[in-house]
């Protein structure tokens, strides 16, 4: 602990439990636009939207692209941004200690307007908060975590990154940082090799072994 100096979360399923959410979203989005792919929402899971455009909304597809946005901003607009079990405790906990904190999420600043709007404290328990505006280069590639890193000063080693999707756990292990990965949207056996160690929740004893 006394090693730390700065603890980066992803946001959704990360800080908060929104991926079921987004499964819903994309469920009804695939059936629509790609009705011979069963389960593709499932696929997706944790990709960027550009990702997520560049490889299922591309070529005739690439004109629905406006409309998918459309109903994406309005989807999140008035989606239940609930906390992970025990979040709001530990990053108090890191605050007393020290820690320094940062939000480094491939959201864009009309979705964080969203998350303002329905946790008007969320600003405060951040030291800072890194959107795709932030970033040249999406995850796994490292860009955005050592971004945030370098917000505090803080050298790899001495950073933990927390996140659940395949793509940010790759990029924690990219940037040379500790990773914890929340099975919040995958199972714990399949990011567990891409993780120092998994957790469902903060109310886990996270320290320990790291």
């Amino acid at each position: 602990m006394e090693q730390v100096k700065a603890a980066l979360f992803d946001l959704d399923g990360v800080v908060f439990d929104t991926e079921p959410q987004y499964t819903v979203f994309w469920g009804t989005q695939c059936r629509e636009f790609h009705p011979e792919h069963p389960g593709l929402e499932h696929e997706i899971k944790g990709q960027t939207l550009d990702q997520i455009y560049d490889t299922w909304f591309n070529g005739e597809l690439k004109a629905i692209r406006p409309l998918l946005t459309e109903r994406l901003n309005a989807f999140e607009q008035q989606m239940d941004y609930s906390y992970i079990v025990g979040f709001e405790s530990f990053i108090h906990d890191l605050h007393q200690r020290g820690v320094k904190t940062a939000v480094v999420t491939s959201s864009n600043q009309i979705k964080m307007q969203s998350v303002y709007l329905s946790h008007p404290e969320f600003k405060s328990l951040f030291d800072a908060i890194l959107t795709s505006e932030d970033f040249e280069y999406s995850k796994p590639h490292p860009d955005c975590y050592l971004k945030a890193a370098a917000r505090f000063d803080a050298a790899p080693k001495e950073c933990v990154v927390f996140e659940d999707s395949f793509n940010g756990l790759k990029s924690g292990r990219a940037a040379g940082m500790t990773v914890i990965g929340l099975a919040t949207t995958n199972a714990a056996e399949t990011i567990a090799p891409l993780c120092d160690k998994v957790i469902t929740n903060y109310k886990s004893e996270i320290w320990q072994d790291i």
